[in-house]
């Protein structure tokens, strides 16, 4: 097993001061995932997504640019047919820019009824619905004549921020479709926030009209503004999904200029959800958008994972899926993404309890799908790869913290499964940065897994990192969760931001008085974010954008009465 480093410690040490006790809960086994480098699938032109049809049949299909369709019989994924050939009546498709056959979602009863739905941009670049319907459903040959135009979207001169991608509820049977901004930078025509638009949006409409209405679809009565909007505030949300277990949607909408963006919904809070753009990127607001046009940033979700774009972290976020396949049970209850140019791979549990990344070689993935078992692939626009989890190393954490003792630091942690493990090294540090071994507690190779503690003895005053390098028997290893203990005399209650070492692109305040603005002020006295909070109270977020890793204070200010605080923030 390849040694991995989980921390992304600022290189230089940072001074250390008082903040509050931490628990810290570490995820069971975050799986190191890759992709396999032989292709299951190979011979393709410009692929753009695969998807199954969820008949039964366990066919594989495979959408590509210009408009066609290729079916792939389980078990023989070296041969194809061509199910549908968007263009075989005349020129239907157009791949102008980043247009073409964009996405395929076929219906929930397509085994009796053959409808599937093809989402594109047409010959006079506007963005296009249309249904299919298969005699044989069980076969593998839809006629392009039996094209129905279901939706158009009219799209501006631009010729990219297409969107797109179509999904069926599980629960509701409705369409759900992602559309882009319109193109151009910025979202000039401010498309993402009108509720007039369908640009820059999710949408969500019934293909299931009344018998005999003459419609090709319905607005669902519940949708939040009465028309096909579900959802507004996107850039170009190219790839998302729904988690197939919880119902859960992930989108993953391609930044600007400085972040790429995951935004995560369950089917309860989904309905109506401002995303922030064109106002919002990331986690703060578009520079050069005036803040007059846009409405208090507590009215916009927040990604929950975000990362430089146009850096070495890539510059296109490709949605991915939960995985909730069989094979690889490691990875089970993880959100598994991309970036388009860097690789890199986005691993998020499906709680948001754990986001990371790892980088890859393979560059070039336009979409995360699933077959009907839940395994997942990875496609480029020549062959399609599977993705799988490595081996995990043999020894399940379940929790992990620390307190303040009579001696020093007492550590506790237990394990829910151990198999061939050797050893826990217990170190610590007084930066976050540099850490040393205090000592070794040897595993105790128990199936069911144990409980654990060591006492830290110690005069040191103030805030102490603790980690754990788990060891196994053939010396590969793999470090816990950092947590933090302050042996100093901080008062709780003193404190609004909590906790005070910020590690995430988020600052959570408790406020209990009805102040009307968060500063942070770096240390040379300069306000570098600024918040309005107008007077409200209780537990609040407040997004941090770019800032650096380092020590600010946090003042709060009302009409009457200034508070302040002091904070790390590492990145």
């Amino acid at each position: 097993m390849k040694h991995i480093n989980h921390y992304k410690i600022p290189r230089r040490a940072l001074p250390v001061f008082c903040f509050v006790l931490i628990f810290c809960r570490v995820a069971a086994q975050i799986p190191d995932v890759e992709i396999n480098p032989t292709p299951v699938i190979s011979g393709l032109t410009s692929a753009m997504q695969l998807v199954h049809a969820g008949d039964g049949s366990n066919r594989l299909f495979v959408v590509e640019r210009a408009g066609s369709i290729r079916a792939y019989n389980p078990g023989a994924l070296g041969t194809s047919v061509e199910f549908l050939n968007m263009n075989s009546g005349g020129q239907v498709v157009s791949t102008s820019g980043e247009g073409g056959l964009l996405s395929v979602a076929f219906h929930p009863n397509f085994s009796t009824n053959g409808f599937l739905y093809t989402y594109y941009t047409d010959t006079n670049g506007d963005l296009v619905i249309a249904r299919y319907t298969s005699a044989n459903p069980a076969g593998n040959t839809v006629l392009a004549s039996t094209r129905v135009e279901v939706l158009k979207i009219p799209h501006p001169v631009n010729t990219n921020h297409n969107g797109g991608e179509m999904h069926f509820g599980y629960e509701d049977g409705y369409l759900y479709i992602s559309t882009g901004d319109g193109g151009a930078g910025y979202d000039p025509n401010m498309n993402g926030q009108s509720t007039a638009s369908l640009l820059g949006k999710i949408l969500r409409i019934d293909v299931n009209p009344p018998a005999g209405s003459g419609l090709n679809y319905v607005i669902p009565p519940s949708n939040p503004f009465g028309n096909a909007i579900y959802a507004r505030g996107l850039r170009n949300p190219f790839r998302w999904s729904f988690d197939r277990e919880t119902y859960d949607m992930w989108i993953g909408d391609v930044g600007q200029d400085r972040w790429e963006e995951i935004n995560f919904r369950t089917p309860g809070n989904a309905s109506g959800a401002n995303f922030g753009w064109r106002c919002f990127e990331g986690n703060g607001y578009t520079p050069g958008i005036a803040i007059g046009e846009c409405p208090d940033s507590a009215s916009f979700v927040k990604p929950i994972y975000v990362y430089a774009t146009r850096s070495a972290r890539g510059s296109s976020v490709i949605g991915g899926v939960v995985y909730r396949g069989s094979d690889w049970p490691v990875m089970k209850g993880y959100y598994i993404g991309m970036d388009y140019s860097s690789g890199d791979i986005h691993k998020i549990n499906s709680d948001g309890s754990v986001k990371e990344y790892e980088t890859s070689t393979f560059t070039g993935v336009r979409d995360i799908g699933e077959d009907e078992s839940g395994e997942i692939f990875a496609v480029t626009a020549s062959a399609v790869y599977r993705i799988e989890a490595e081996d995990p190393l043999p020894v399940t954490l379940v929790n992990f913290s620390g307190a303040p003792g009579v001696e020093g630091v007492k550590l506790s942690w237990q394990t829910s499964m151990e198999k061939d493990f050797k050893a826990f090294d217990v170190q610590y540090s007084l930066d976050a940065r540099q850490f040393e071994t205090i000592g070794t507690v040897t595993g105790a190779n128990a199936t069911a897994g144990n409980t654990y503690s060591f006492t830290h003895t110690t005069i040191e005053r103030g805030n102490l990192y603790y980690r754990l390098k788990m060891v196994d028997t053939d010396e590969s290893f793999r470090y816990s969760k950092m947590i933090t203990v302050d042996l100093g005399a901080g008062n709780l209650t003193d404190l609004f931001v909590r906790p005070s070492l910020i590690s995430t692109n988020e600052m959570n305040l408790l406020v209990e008085e009805p102040f009307q603005t968060v500063e942070i002020v770096n240390t040379g006295g300069q306000v570098i974010l600024m918040e309005k909070i107008g007077g409200r109270s209780g537990p609040l977020s407040i997004p941090l954008g770019d800032t650096a890793s380092g020590i600010y204070i946090v003042r709060m200010a009302g009409h009457d009465r200034v508070v302040q605080q002091r904070v790390l923030v590492l990145r």
